[in-house]
């Protein structure tokens, strides 16, 4: 009995099993491609977004660039226009703004040194006259004052320098 499986039925068996194993071996390099292709599609995505994240950087850069040769050129414009129209009108023009901002500060603090002389002439407490005049708005108001006289401006005269 041992001869008639060892002979034909276990040599059948074993063929059949050599004859499947190449096609069970492509089948798993197949799946093992697919995935080896899916990662590389991945890699290739998120390579391309990278390249547009970066063509957009770009874009950005080259856009500032444009913006500060456009500011550059109007300053040598003004410049220009400030030396034909002679030293007095440059002196005045350079004061408008300095000129605005002190009459807007000094009309702030004159509405508010009014409203402390009101309230005080009710006989109302001074600490409760002081919280009603000096509240989160002028807070702001009083700290970007600031900020922009002394932090910004002398930020700005070390860059030129």
């Amino acid at each position: 009995m041992f001869d008639l499986l060892g002979g034909g039925l276990l040599g059948s068996i074993f063929g059949g099993l050599f004859r499947l194993a190449p096609e069970i071996l492509k089948l798993l390099d197949k799946a093992n491609e697919r995935k080896h292709e899916l990662n590389m599609f991945r890699l290739q995505t998120d390579l391309e977004k990278l390249r547009g994240e970066f063509r957009i950087e770009e874009r950005y850069v080259d856009y500032s660039i444009q913006q500060l040769d456009t500011i550059k050129a109007a300053f040598k414009e003004q410049q220009e226009t400030a030396k034909q129209a002679g030293w007095f009108v440059s002196a005045i023009s350079a004061l408008v703004r300095p000129g605005i901002t002190w009459c807007f500060f000094f009309m702030y603090a004159a509405v508010k040194a009014a409203g402390l002389v009101i309230a005080f002439q009710t006989n109302a407490p001074w600490y409760e006259v002081v919280s009603q005049v000096w509240d989160a708005d002028d807070f702001g108001v009083f700290t970007m004052c600031l900020t922009f006289y002394f932090v910004s401006r002398p930020l700005e005269k070390y860059r030129k320098s």
